[in-house]
């Protein structure tokens, strides 16, 4: 990869020019077309702990923009921790305390779920009774406007934040325990022990941006990307006892699949292998 140096470049340093570019034409801004290229290469391990990224001079010679914009895009990673800039010294990568991303297997999904619970700290942000939204009372079969109880809640790995989660489940559930509890063991622990007997679970994944509310508690600026996970569980008689909705930091969280190549009589097709 070609290196780039300019004048301000201190003798013996030289800076990766940035891969990719960018397109004045898409509505994305350019300087958060910057900046995701610069993080994509940050988290990809392109450049390592404490290495010299770019300047604006330089930024904005690459890629033909204003020093502002390539200011904005500094600062963006500059706010989210990835970077740290010095007056005089430039922007180096800020040194990182690895952090193994947790992985889920889907096909031993309730499992998963539950040694998550065990392994992780959890912050209790909520706790208390509200009336089922419509989304919520679908989920759980009831009707809108039944009482439910809900829990707002981070959970950490090793000091560090992974997921953003709210829950809901029946209220009479809700009141075999209490937040305490909930601070201390995995929901689904605290159902089972309440005599429910988990029997499957329904599950959507996709991706929303942080809001102004759970980027700061995920350490994340607003409008980062987050893996959004949203899932109904139910008893062994199916009857819904959980509703939850989980924001995850997707360099924290992965989901794995293994997957069968299966010949069919007109085509071939992948499917989930144990």
């Amino acid at each position: 990869m070609a290196s780039v140096v300019s004048s301000s470049t201190p003798r013996g340093v030289q800076r990766r020019s940035v891969a990719g570019r960018v397109d004045s034409r898409l509505p994305t801004p350019l300087y958060h077309q910057i900046y995701v290229l610069l993080r994509e290469q940050i988290l990809g391990g392109v450049y390592a702990d404490n290495e010299l990224v770019p300047t604006e001079q330089e930024l904005t010679e690459r890629f033909g923009v204003s020093r502002i914009t390539a200011k904005r895009a500094l600062d963006e990673l500059a706010s989210e921790g990835l970077v740290v800039r010095r007056r005089g010294k430039g922007t180096s990568v800020a040194s990182r305390v690895a952090v193994p991303a947790v992985s889920a297997n889907i096909s031993g999904l309730l499992e998963n779920l539950l040694m998550m619970g065990l392994k992780t700290k959890v912050d209790i942000i909520d706790f208390g009774y509200v009336p089922a939204s419509d989304e919520v009372a679908c989920a759980l079969d009831v009707a809108s406007g039944t009482e439910v109880q809900r829990a707002v809640r981070v959970r950490s790995l090793d000091g560090a934040p992974l997921s953003f989660t709210t829950s809901y489940v029946p209220a009479a559930l809700g009141r075999t325990y209490g937040r305490k509890d909930l601070a201390a063991k995995p929901l689904l622990e605290l159902l089972e022990r309440a005599g429910v007997l988990i029997g499957s679970a329904d599950q959507s994944i996709g991706a929303v941006p942080a809001d102004a509310g759970v980027a700061p508690r995920l350490g994340l600026r607003v409008g980062a990307p987050l893996l959004s996970v949203t899932r109904t569980v139910f008893d062994q008689h199916g009857r819904p006892v959980e509703y939850i909705a989980i924001l995850y930091r997707p360099d924290r969280y992965q989901y794995r699949m293994k997957l069968a190549r299966v010949q069919g009589s007109a085509t071939k097709l992948w499917s989930a292998a144990d």
